[in-house]
């Protein structure tokens, strides 16, 4: 894979988290992880990035019932629209990029 087509599918990687939760990174790593190795960690950090927020949407709907889960849940989508987005603009200059506040599950 060229360094272009990298880049490309490591920003729609991070962008598609904006719109369809861990899927696209779960989809991406899957497909794309031995076509090159920044194409591999941009789709290994957005699914790690991804899954963090997975629980935090776990964590904030079952705390719901205490009222502090809504402003978790509502962090957790202010996080994940900023931080994918950065991502996204890092990925398209060529930059590596890690998530911050991001658990690794997936190296």
């Amino acid at each position: 894979m060229s360094p272009a087509d990298e880049k490309l599918w490591a920003t729609l990687v991070n962008v598609g988290g904006i719109f369809f939760s861990f899927f696209p990174a779960l989809i991406g790593y899957l497909v794309l992880k031995d076509r090159g190795p920044f194409v591999r960690a941009h789709t290994a950090t957005a699914l790690n990035f991804q899954l963090t927020l997975l629980i935090a949407y776990v964590v904030g709907g079952v705390l719901s019932i205490v009222f502090i889960g809504i402003f978790i849940v509502m962090a957790a989508y202010v996080l994940n629209i900023v931080f994918c987005i950065v991502a996204a603009v890092k990925a398209n200059r060529g930059d590596w990029y890690t998530y911050p506040l991001s658990i690794t599950f997936v190296r």
